[in-house]
């Protein structure tokens, strides 16, 4: 019974720590927000933060992790509300690009990742994510002859880059129509893939 309730306030005391994390961190970046200010926000010791985490970045890859996970689940619940392949590819990106035009998403996903993990980890988990959904996709569309026979993992990371660089740039856009110009455009580039 003991080891139960530990282990719940263990989970409770993890899950405070993140929320309060990610909120700090979208609010004002990885570089402004320090340990003090999450164990206060969370309402936990250093102690405490410590138990669950080894540092600053430690918390910030699992706030990461968090996002991406999120961000992919977007993705593939509105790929898998089609039947067609090629819908569920071009749903999929356009989720994508919509739930990376949230600034809270942005900041930690696209702008704080890169550059506090390191672009290789960075990337690693980006692949993790959700460039595994792309990949299959496409695999998927290629197989049917929809897309013109070609190794999948080249197409895979040029479209992942496009959108995370597309991502990058609408975080920085004022224009409210951005989003559906970077669509239509990115809608263009998609559609050249199709076998004529």
């Amino acid at each position: 019974m003991g080891n139960g309730i530990r282990e719940r306030q263990r989970q409770q005391t993890r899950q405070a720590l993140l929320r309060e994390s990610r909120h700090l961190f979208a609010a004002h970046g990885y570089g402004a927000v320090g340990l003090a200010q999450i164990v206060q926000s969370a309402g936990v010791t250093k102690g405490a933060l410590y138990h669950h985490f080894d540092s600053k970045a430690d918390v910030f890859r699992a706030v990461l992790e968090q996002v991406q996970g999120e961000v992919a689940e977007k993705v593939v619940a509105a790929a898998e509300a089609h039947d067609d392949p090629w819908t569920q590819l071009t749903a999929g990106c356009q989720a994508f690009l919509a739930a990376s035009t949230d600034p809270m998403i942005q900041r930690i996903m696209l702008i704080d990742g890169p550059a506090v993990l390191g672009w290789h980890e960075w990337r690693a988990m980006d692949e993790a994510a959700s460039a595994r959904h792309l990949a299959d996709a496409l695999a998927v569309l290629i197989d049917g002859g929809v897309i013109a026979a070609q190794p999948v993992a080249p197409l895979a990371h040029l479209l992942s880059g496009a959108m995370n660089e597309a991502a990058l740039w609408l975080a920085t856009s004022t224009d409210p129509d951005d989003l559906a110009k970077t669509w239509t455009a990115l809608s263009a580039l998609l559609a050249s893939l199709r076998v004529r």
